[in-house]
């Protein structure tokens, strides 16, 4: 069976080890069976984590598991991700720099966290900051050492205030050289939201979000 078809099957067996708490079998199935077998590390990110957080989230959203099921389970992929980042394909340095941070208040971090492993990959220089960052602190960061790009992150929608006051802020400090994105499922609560702050890469696809990237910052369009 080639690598690719294991993938559904995986997901299901991955899902119930986060279920389970089992942070070696969670590992087995990502790293002794999807990566042994050749599922290339992006794909581990996009075909395996994310369709096993989407199922986790649902979950979570219907009411069949609490908080502290979908705080285990997440904290579970994040120690994945971290065995996953010293094997990242990269691309070689681009010279652009990405800033990328979770609005003050957003303590969902696994997005925004996948989206700086891409934007390495792709060869920017990546500063992540994680999650609930004090938009005072994001700002002084991006004044001291501005960056080429600035991606936001807000899953919550109680955080979408959040997310307009580190634009506003950060663009009236750092001036209009600087390029906003943004990602998260709040967004999706806010449609006209990007257009008014004057975000330029957004959305929850992180290949559409490299893509655009590449094609604002590198005058790179896609193949």
């Amino acid at each position: 069976m080639a690598a690719q078809e294991l993938l559904p099957a995986l997901v299901d067996r991955y899902v119930a080890a986060q279920l389970a708490g089992d942070r070696r079998a969670a590992l087995r199935v990502a790293l002794d069976e999807a990566l042994a077998s050749g599922v290339p590390v992006p794909d581990l990110y996009l075909k395996l984590l994310q369709p096993a957080q989407h199922q986790i989230g649902r979950l979570w959203e219907e009411n069949r598991i609490g908080v502290a099921e979908e705080h285990l389970a997440t904290a579970i992929s994040q120690l994945v991700l971290a065995h996953l980042y010293p094997l990242l394909p990269r691309a070689p340095d681009n010279g652009r720099r990405a800033l990328i941070a979770c609005v003050a208040g957003e303590l969902h971090d696994m997005g925004a966290r996948i989206t700086a492993d891409f934007f390495e990959m792709a060869g920017f220089g990546v500063r992540f900051l994680g999650a609930d960052v004090p938009t005072e602190s994001l700002v002084a960061m991006a004044r001291e050492d501005p960056p080429d790009l600035l991606v936001l992150s807000a899953t919550m929608t109680f955080n979408v205030p959040g997310l307009r006051e580190a634009a506003l802020q950060t663009r009236e400090t750092v001036g209009d050289r600087l390029h906003l994105g943004a990602g998260g499922h709040a967004l999706a609560w806010a449609p006209t939201l990007g257009k008014q702050l004057g975000i330029e890469i957004g959305g929850d696809d992180v290949a559409a979000m490299i893509a655009a990237a590449r094609r604002l910052l590198l005058g790179v369009e896609p193949r």
